[in-house]
Order: C-alpha cells, then sequence, then structure tokens
C-alpha cells in the first residue's frame, strides 16, 4: 500500500484506526411518512442521493419491526457505488451474477422499478437463500433468483442482458477497518488466488452480455492484482471491450474521476469503506434476443387454481395481480423469464401462493409486494404488536374482523394474519420468527 499510495500512505493507515462507517437505502418502494423515525438516521451518502442515508454506528434499525417490513436496507455506504456506476435503467435486463446477500441486486430494481427483469444469481446455496429471502422482504416482484456457477449460465443466457454487475469474490482488503479480523486472514497467495476466479467469473459474464451493453466489475479490495490487472486482463482478450471513464460525486460538490474507467474507493478519502470499480462497454450494436418461452420451465396456471384464487381475491375485496405461470404449485406473477432448464430456481418474479386442498392460501411475498399493501384488509399495530407478531404470536382484534389480514407496524406490512373470534391467527413464515 505504502507503494501503491506513496505520500498519501500515512492518510490511509489512520484511517484504518478511525471508526468506520455504516449507512442504509431507503426502500422506494415502501416509504415511510417519517423517515426520521429510523433510529440512528443521518445526512445523505452523495454517491446514492436519492435513497441513501448514513447511520450511526449506535443503531438499532437493524432490530426495528421497519427493517422486517422492508422500509430499508442497511448496506455499508461505500458498497452503494457499483451500482450508481452502472447506472440501471427502467425496461433493461441486469444481471447481478454475485448477488449474495442481495444489497447491490435490490439497489438494482430500485433503478428499473418495475420495469424489466432483474435476475440475481448466487451459486453457493446457504447463501442464495438469504438472497432471495432479501429480496421478498424488500418487496421486489420482477426479479429471477437462481443459484448456479456462472460457466453454467453463460452457454445458456448468451447475449441476454443489457447490463451485468461482477461485483466479485476477493481478498477483502477494504474490509481492514470494519471487520478488523480480515487482517489477520489475508495472505500474500491472496490476491492471485482470486484474480485467477475473478478472470473466469468476467469471461463468462461477458459472454452473456448483449453487444452495446455495460458490465460493472466492483470488489472490497484495493491491491492492483485483483482490481486493474483483472480489467487489463479483459480489455487484452475481448476485442471488443472498451474502459468507460465516469464520475463518482463526493460531499461538498466534490467528485472522484475515473478518467480509465477504473476508480479506487480509499477510506482516507470518502465516508466509506475500500472499494474499487471500474466500467466497461462490449462494442456493437444491441443483438438482445427474445426469450423463448418454450425454455422457462415454467407451466400455466389451470383452471381450478385460477377460480380459487379470484375467490380469494373477491373474499378480500381486493385488486391483486393476476396469476401467469406455475412454478411447481406455486401461483406466480413475473415477467418474461431466460431459459432455465438445468438452472437452480429460488424464486421467480411474486410469488402469490399455492393450493391447500380446493382453497387458495397467500404466500408470504404477497404481503411483502407493495401493491398488495393498497386495498388489502388491514390491522395496524403498535410496536409492541409488531414485536408480538414477529415471534409469532396471536393478536388480539375486535370481534367483527374476519378473514385474512395485513398486518401492519408504521403502515408497511409484516405478514399475513387471518382473523376470527376476537383473534388474528399469526401467518408470519416460521423459518422467520424472532425468537
Amino acid at each position: 500500500m505504502e507503494m501503491q499510495l506513496g505520500q498519501d500512505a500515512p492518510a490511509y493507515f489512520a484511517a484504518l484506526e478511525e471508526p468506520y462507517f455504516r449507512g442504509l437505502r431507503l426502500n422506494p418502494r415502501k416509504t415511510l411518512s417519517e423517515p426520521g423515525i429510523i433510529d440512528g438516521i443521518g445526512e445523505v451518502i452523495p454517491w446514492n442521493a436519492v435513497s441513501g442515508r448514513y447511520l450511526s454506528r449506535e443503531s438499532t434499525a437493524g432490530l426495528s419491526p421497519l427493517h422486517e417490513a422492508g422500509a430499508y436496507y442497511i448496506q455499508e455506504p461505500s458498497a452503494m457505488a457499483p451500482v450508481s456506476v452502472l447506472s440501471p435503467k427502467p425496461g433493461e435486463r441486469i444481471l447481478d451474477l454475485c448477488a449474495a446477500p442481495g444489497g447491490k441486486s435490490i439497489q438494482i430494481a430500485d433503478a428499473i422499478q418495475n420495469e424489466g427483469l432483474l435476475v440475481c444469481n448466487e451459486p453457493v446455496p446457504s447463501r442464495a437463500k438469504i438472497l432471495s429471502r432479501n429480496i421478498e422482504r424488500m418487496g421486489v416482484i420482477n426479479a429471477l433468483v437462481v443459484s448456479a456457477d456462472p460457466d453454467q449460465l453463460k452457454d445458456v443466457w448468451t447475449g441476454l442482458f443489457d447490463a451485468i454487475l461482477v461485483d466479485a469474490p476477493c481478498s477483502g482488503e477494504g474490509m481492514f477497518r470494519r471487520h478488523p479480523e480480515t487482517r489477520e486472514q489475508w495472505n500474500e497467495q491472496s490476491p492471485e488466488g482470486c484474480a485467477t476466479r475473478q478472470k473466469r467469473i468476467l469471461d463468462a459474464a461477458w459472454q452473456m452480455l448483449s453487444p452495446g451493453g455495460r458490465l460493472c466489475y466492483s470488489t472490497c479490495t484495493l491491491n492492483t492484482v485483483e482490481n486493474e490487472a483483472v480489467v487489463r486482463y479483459m480489455l487484452e482478450n475481448h476485442a471488443d471491450a472498451v474502459s468507460v471513464p465516469f464520475s463518482l460525486s463526493l460531499e461538498e460538490g466534490k467528485t472522484l474521476e475515473a478518467c480509465d474507467g477504473m476508480l479506487h474507493l480509499y477510506p482516507h478519502q470518502l465516508k466509506g469503506e475500500g472499494h474499487f470499480v471500474a466500467l466497461l462497454k462490449k462494442q456493437g450494436e444491441s443483438e438482445r434476443p427474445d426469450f423463448d418461452a418454450a425454455a422457462r420451465m415454467l407451466t400455466p396456471v389451470r383452471k381450478e387454481q385460477l377460480a380459487a384464487y379470484t375467490a380469494f381475491c373477491d373474499s378480500v375485496k381486493a385488486d391483486l395481480p393476476k396469476p401467469n405461470a406455475l412454478f411447481g404449485e406455486c401461483l406466480l406473477y413475473c415477467p418474461p423469464l431466460p431459459p432455465l432448464r438445468s438452472i437452480k430456481v429460488l424464486r421467480a418474479g411474486l410469488q402469490l401462493g399455492a393450493m391447500k386442498g380446493k382453497l387458495f392460501f397467500p404466500d408470504h411475498a404477497l404481503a411483502m409486494a407493495p401493491m398488495t399493501n393498497s386495498g388489502f384488509p388491514c390491522f395496524d399495530t403498535d410496536a409492541a404488536g409488531a414485536e408480538a407478531y414477529l415471534r409469532g404470536e396471536t393478536l388480539p382484534c375486535a370481534d367483527a374482523l374476519s378473514g385474512f389480514m395485513l398486518v401492519r407496524y408504521q403502515g408497511l406490512a409484516l405478514g399475513f394474519g387471518k382473523a376470527s373470534g376476537g383473534q388474528i391467527k399469526n401467518h408470519y413464515p416460521k423459518g422467520l420468527r424472532r425468537p
């Protein structure tokens, strides 16, 4: 680092011993009337000014029922930079190739809104489950969550995506301040070993990128072996790859300029941890192919299922999305999807629910979807009631209430309950309940 930073090295080493910064992103799909009620919320993060806010180190926002309602996603401030550089647009097909736990995927979803398709991939199955859960909690309805090695995907999804994010596994030098234990885990062989894997992932990603598309490569490490050298590898081995200059906004109107399409974020230069971001473009005219419906492995909804779902919508007097596909026994509302043969799928679009006997029962994902919160019968509770609900407890209610209800806190849904006889039976998923 002394060789890399020169006269800035003392400032960098000093920054590693200073307190780290925390952040969160407000969910545009689930707006709070008063964001100030979030414990410890602070000033705007300049490179994500729309939704990024600093968070005090003492904040307990991660334990609040608002977190479980998907009001915000807690994320390290520098980690918000890659998606800002990628600059997703509504209507685009975007792939987050190394997506868990999902912060950057959700930031992409915020940008493309409900127009287009977000594909989130995580090769490690246990991490993919966490990713799927976060997509659900934040109310993203136009995402596909899969778990596959990039080499498995590249031949199936050749040239399908307008933009790809590769937030690659790395040696983690950028986390030396926030997680000091990573200093002991690092060794001199780490960068070379990581770089070999990063090049393989990027080669696969490039094959899946449409001509005219862009690829953002990021790491949370600082050495040139995993960063500049990997980008140079891409430029030298892919004749259609070019670097794209960009800039990143800082406090007080200052900017960091990436004239060569590559940028290090150092903890002594901004209020965030160490990161690296690069932007590449694939030359050529866009040739994005249409999806082949026969290859999606999704089947049409059966008549009896549609009838039961319609009866459920009528019973709650809510205008809910009409199912357009079936995945296993789960009714879905989903956008057009890429081919899915031989690919492990965890989530596709919005899971509406499934049949139990002849009746339709809603999925928790439907409760978390923003459109359900308007028109569906609701039961609003206070902080104590919200905590009880998240523990799986029954809630008292008026005797007149009956049927499925959205249990809400501060106007945001926590999940479903079913009212009967002065009580709301808890339908919060058992795997999510607090002890």
